[in-house]
């Protein structure tokens, strides 16, 4: 039986040599993987700060986009009553032009009667003698 208890131990040194370089390899394995915990932690922490600013960066540029909004929305709301002033001021210019040239036209027989030094026609109106009285001291 000697051989037995022999043989019995070897197997027993064997495999508690087997558990030691186990447990070596798995005492290696624990420590890269606590430094890549740590260096996982890190990377966590760091995508917390930029997430937390990027959500600001979103809210200051909502609050940006929201004041410029308003400030368009303002300009056009000008703009559309500048628009309808001009729109009156051109529709009435176009009037006026109109009436002016209705009053040149009514005039020239006068002012050719007056370059051909005929005797002057009298004007009937107001405005038709002011419109002469310019045309002469346009000359």
């Amino acid at each position: 039986m000697p051989n037995m208890e022999w043989t019995l131990e070897i197997v027993l040194m064997v495999l508690l040599a087997a558990t030691l370089v186990q447990a070596i390899r798995l005492e290696r394995a624990l420590g890269v993987l606590k430094r890549d915990r740590a260096s996982l932690e890190a990377l966590v922490a760091g995508f917390n700060v930029s997430t937390n600013q990027a959500e600001s960066g979103i809210q200051k540029l909502r609050a940006a986009a929201d004041g410029t909004g308003r400030h368009i929305e303002e300009q056009l709301t000008k703009s559309g009553s500048m628009k309808d002033d001009l729109i009156y001021l051109t529709e009435r210019g176009d009037r006026l032009a109109d009436r002016l040239e209705r009053l040149v036209r009514a005039t020239r027989p006068l002012t050719e009667d007056q370059a051909g030094n005929r005797p002057q026609a009298q004007a009937g109106t107001q405005v038709e003698r002011d419109l002469l009285q310019a045309l002469r001291m346009a000359r």
